[in-house]
């Protein structure tokens, strides 16, 4: 609710370094942090707000959470992301444009203070019951209007300009429509997200298969919790995804051309729990088991047709097992086969 006492933050045995070894371990790129979410309640200590690690009892308030995410990231090769959540139900000026000063004013913390960012993840989270500085009440916003994303995209983006966005829509990334771990069985890379914002008002069959004729190039993204929800609860040891699970829902993502963003929670002590550990390592052997071998490598192909007869643009380059190798027609041509 927002009204948490910051002394409830007290994990024991806090491992950054094991959780992003263990995501490298399992063959992810990347790791997304939740910074801050709807609580409010910050993983680095804000000048902009007392409600965070710096006034709880972990490392006698000297600690940061996402300085040692960051470190690890580094040290391990892989990606490091950040998710702010736009919703703050400790704030007392949420849904006035003050807080949107504030929100802006920890953006650039995070942009400056930790090294490259490859993502921003937020969401349509648009306000709801909360504590809000001991209101205790609901809060609406208008999502559309009143975090003026464009400003504050454009904010970030002067700072580090190769950043991503993830939302609803985009600009660059857009979420699949679900939380189940599946994007459409055909899935386009492109849509138009003029008519769109964050918010589900019945978009979330065409953020699953993109749009064939769509004028923008925003591939999905599905989010996916390794356990029943996305945060840890004892109850929930048991109840972890199983490799052959994870291995599913890798087929209906990455296997759709869509990204898989997998939540995987720490426990109260601040380590991934034996049980993640083990579905994620499980997981990694089926990924190499299953895909030891690529059928389609330098297969023989044949092309309709392909660009002035020259064999730089021809079928066997689909197969060639080359990033930067094509197939294409010549221009006249808009159909092809293969």
């Amino acid at each position: 609710m927002g009204s948490e006492k910051e002394s409830v933050f007290n994990p024991t045995k806090v491992d950054a370094a094991q959780w992003i070894r263990t995501l490298k371990q399992a063959g992810f790129k990347g790791a997304i942090l939740t910074c801050k979410h709807h609580d409010g309640f910050c993983l680095w200590p804000s000048k902009y707000t007392e409600h965070s690690v710096k006034k709880s009892p972990w490392k006698g308030g000297q600690g940061d959470v996402v300085k040692d995410v960051s470190d690890a990231c580094k040290k391990e090769g892989l990606k490091f992301g950040v998710y702010l959540s736009p919703w703050d139900r400790n704030r007392a000026d949420y849904g006035q444009p003050s807080y949107i000063e504030y929100y802006r004013n920890q953006l650039k913390e995070l942009f400056t203070g930790y090294g490259p960012v490859f993502e921003m993840w937020f969401d349509g989270a648009n306000g709801g019951t909360g504590y809000y500085g001991g209101a205790n009440e609901t809060r609406k916003i208008n999502g559309a209007t009143y975090y003026d994303w464009p400003t504050t995209l454009n904010m970030v983006r002067s700072i580090q300009p190769n950043v991503l966005f993830f939302s609803d829509a985009g600009p660059d990334i857009r979420w699949c429509g679900n939380e189940n771990g599946t994007a459409g069985e055909t899935n386009w890379n492109t849509i138009s997200n003029d008519t769109l914002y964050a918010g589900k008002s019945g978009i979330q069959d065409l953020l699953n298969t993109g749009a064939e004729n769509g004028t923008k190039w925003i591939p999905a993204e599905v989010d996916v919790s390794i356990r029943k929800g996305w945060f840890y609860h004892s109850s929930e040891d048991s109840l972890v995804k199983s490799p052959e699970r994870l291995f599913e829902i890798y087929l209906t993502t990455v296997g759709r051309g869509s990204t898989l963003l997998l939540n995987v929670p720490p426990d109260q002590r601040g380590l991934f729990h034996e049980n993640d550990v083990k579905a994620l390592q499980g997981f990694k052997k089926l990924l190499d088991q299953e895909f030891k071998t690529d059928l389609a490598k330098n297969v023989m192909v044949k092309a309709s047709s392909y660009r002035g007869n020259d064999i730089t643009f021809s079928g066997s380059k689909i197969t060639d097992g080359k990033k930067d190798t094509y197939w294409t027609t010549d221009d006249n041509v808009i159909n092809g086969s293969l």
